[in-house]
Order: C-alpha cells, then structure tokens, then sequence
C-alpha cells in the first residue's frame, strides 16, 4: 500500500527518450501525453510555424466524430485521438478512437465504443469534462486507451480490439470527472485509475492482465499522469504528485521508494515533470511548487528537496527547457528559474486581434466593437474558467492553447516575448486538449476538428 499525508494506506531524460523511441516507430513520434515521458517537448529539429489560421499554414483540418479534451498523440504517419458523443448522455454515450493519416488527415480507421457499466450522470462540473479526457498511448505496436469506468482497451495499429480491462468501478466524489491518462514501462500500462478505484494499476501490454495495484485514499484528489524520473546510481522510478505529497514508486512493483510533502490543497490536476534525476511540479490555485532529487528512502523531505516556492499553478502541467520552466495560468504566462525557483516574468498574454471587418453578430471570441471577450467556456467562476490544456515546446517556442480556441506562440528565453496569437476564426469549438508536436507539424485538436498546422512549402 502507498502512504500519504492524508492518511495513505500504508539515466537522464535522454535515457527515457532512448526508451520510448525504441518502442515507436521514429524518434519524432509524439506516443502519450505531452509526448516523450510527458516532457512536452519536441524531440526533432524541425521548424514548426509560428503563424497561421484557416487560410496560412493549414495542411489539413477533419471533423471529429465527437468532443473531449484528449490530445492527439503521432506515432509514424499516424495521428491518433479519441473522442465522445451522444445526445442524451450516459443513456446513449458511445466513445471514439480514430485514427488519420498525417500526411493528408485522410481517416484510416475508426471504432465506436459502447460502455461497458453505466457511465457517470452529464450534469454539473461534469460537463466540462465529459467522457474521452485521457489521452491514450502508442508504443508503436499497440494502441492503449483508457476509458474510466469502461477501462482500457488495446488494439493493434489497424484498429482491430486486442483486450479490454476494467481498473474500476468508482467515480471522483467531487463529480469532476476523471481524466488522467495511461503510460507505458517496459511490458506494462501503467494506469493512474484515481476515481475509478484509487489505485496505481498496472496491465500487461500483450494481455490486459493486471500485473501490480497499489491503492491510496490521496490518488481521489488526482488527475495527473506519472513519469518516469531518472535515480542516482541507475534505473528509474515513477513519480506521481498527489495533493500534500510527491511520491517515488518502483515502476516494476507500484511499491512506494520515498515521499516528500508537497503541494498543498486538496485536488492536483497536473502532471510532474522532470530534467535528468529533479521533478518539478507547480500545484495548483491553493498550492505551492517545488523540485525534488529522485532517490533516497522513506520521507526524503529535509534532504531531497531543492527548493520549494509559493508559485501557483493550475490544471496544466508546466514544461522544462534549457534551465527554465514556463507555464500558463489564467491567461498569463509564468516562467521560473529551474535552479532556485525564483520568477522570472509573470506576463498576461496579448489575444488575436479582432477580424478587420467583424460581423455584426459576433463570433465567440471577440465583441461587435470587436474586442477581444472571453468565450461562454471560459468565462465564470471555480474550474468552468480554466483553461485545461499544457503547453509544449518545438523548434526553440512555447506552444499554448486556451480553451477559448487563442494559440499562442512564445520565445523562450528569461525574458517575456509573444510571438504570435493565432485562431481559427471558424470554430466555436472547445480547446481543451494539448497539442501534440512532431517533425515540424503541430496537431490541435477542438470539440469539433483535429487540425495539421506546418509552414508552408
């Protein structure tokens, strides 16, 4: 059993990289969350676009058979999200997972997917939610995803259904939802079922057969996703925020190796992250941030953390570039010195400028004087005015998506600098989900479209 402070029961990121990239199918692919070991970070050289809208930089844009806030992940010429829809949910609910070809979004496969229990009821903060939030994971070979209380079911590169696990049957108690998505350790899928049974589950990748369970009260508080974080002296370990605690766990057993009080509230939504054998991790409104050496046994915290700041986060999961971690909060831009913790800018982002000849109804995003107004989405009070995506890094710039359907571009650097704040003007949509970066292409996906921006040829 795990432990925690609310009463638990009881290499290098090349090296991750290296791991990953041995297990897909190019070394640019983007396979999970926030791709390579949920880094966020592009691991190719290419130049990705820092403009673009329905008539620049578009390589191609579909219609998705239904919404969520799952991001697209890439693996070889494959683009792969998945998705929700019925009218009258849960009675109706049917889950998506297809399945496009990169080079021209032409749709290769798709399958429908009923549940398999009755789903949670679609009221409340429900809604902003809803049924496909986690994204699923590709180790070139198979397709692994997570369904909450439908579980997680696997399938080969052609959409043929391999398996299919339940890891639970319990729903969050606060009624958000569940939404962290699943990883890949060697022969395993790791799966944080936080709501639906408080629990770290792993599967078997040939199989779906559970091969370890560890079960904690604090995982009910928790919609991150692990990574895997580099130990002194070799081999790697699992790291997972919790509210109250960061946790250092076998990736081979789920058995906890060490533990060190931190953020604090009662809800975590993001994600670690990590640079060599040091995670990272912002807490969110009522919390606070700090940085942790991998390594050690039992409590760890007067000698393994580095620092500890009262920097707040949000649902988002920051990333790490060259010394430095940025974030996005409420519409403004954090950056942090990775060494001490120190801020570096807090900077509100600039949005797009209105069209020049704006409609005399106003398109959502922008007022018929032809300000800029926040969307129905992402106006109002408590979690409805969040933004849920993470930002990445590709070609030397920060990437973020605000639920708005607002795409900024950033340089990186100590320094605050916008480059561009992009929209397609012609969707409505809800920008929840993360892009995924690979080979200079940017993948963005809305309620409605999963679009392919690149510079042009």
């Amino acid at each position: 059993m795990l432990r925690t402070k609310s009463r638990l029961l009881p290499a290098s990121l090349l090296a991750a990289v290296v791991q990953f990239a041995a297990n897909s199918a190019a070394a640019s692919d983007w396979p999970r969350f926030r791709g390579v070991n949920g880094s966020g970070i592009s691991g190719d050289s290419a130049a990705t676009p820092v403009e673009w809208s329905e008539s620049k930089n578009l390589r191609w844009s579909v219609d998705l058979p239904g919404a969520g806030k799952s991001s697209p992940i890439v693996v070889g010429d494959r683009v792969i999200v998945t998705s929700w829809s019925g009218e009258n949910p849960p009675e109706d609910l049917r889950r998506h997972i297809s399945c496009f070809d990169r080079k021209t979004g032409d749709l290769l496969w798709s399958k429908e997917l009923t549940p398999t229990i009755e789903d949670e009821a679609f009221r409340g903060m429900f809604t902003e939610n809803g049924y496909a939030s986690h994204t699923p994971a590709c180790d070139g070979e198979r397709i692994y995803a997570f369904f909450g209380l439908s579980g997680v079911t696997a399938f080969d590169m052609d959409g043929n259904e391999l398996w299919q696990e339940s890891v639970g049957e319990g729903t969050d108690p606060n009624g958000w939802g569940t939404a962290s998505s699943p990883m890949l350790y060697k022969d395993l899928v790791i799966v944080p079922a936080a709501s639906e049974s408080a629990a770290l589950v792993a599967l078997h990748k040939d199989t779906g057969k559970e091969q370890w369970r560890e079960e904690a009260e604090g995982l009910s508080g928790t919609w991150g996703t692990p990574i895997l974080v580099d130990a002194p002296g070799g081999g790697q370990e699992l790291v997972l925020a919790v509210p109250g605690e960061v946790w250092g766990l076998s990736p081979d057993t789920g058995k906890l190796r060490w533990y060190v009080e931190g953020s604090r509230g009662r809800t975590l939504c993001a994600s670690p992250i990590a640079h060599g054998d040091v995670a990272y991790v912002l807490g969110g409104r009522d919390s606070s941030s700090l940085a942790v050496k991998a390594g050690g046994k039992n409590d760890v915290t007067d000698s393994h953390v580095l620092w500890t700041s009262s920097q707040q986060g949000g649902i988002g999961t920051p990333v790490y570039a060259d010394g430095l971690i940025y974030g996005v909060y409420g519409g403004v831009a954090v950056c942090l010195d990775a060494t001490d913790g120190k801020r570096l800018y807090q900077e509100r982002l600039a949005a797009p400028q209105a069209p020049e000849k704006p409609e005399e109804k106003p398109v959502e995003g922008f007022g018929k004087s032809g300000e800029y107004a926040e969307p129905a989405s992402s106006r109002g009070g408590g979690m409805r005015g969040q933004d849920y995506s993470s930002p990445i890094v590709a070609d030397g710039k920060l990437y973020f998506v605000r639920r708005s359907g607002d795409m900024y571009v950033l340089a990186l650097g100590r320094e605050f600098k916008q480059l561009a704040a992009n929209r397609f003007a012609s969707d409505d949509g809800d920008f929840s989900a993360t892009p995924a970066a690979s080979d200079g292409e940017l993948f963005i996906r809305s309620s409605n479209k999963l679009y392919c921006v690149a510079n042009e040829k």
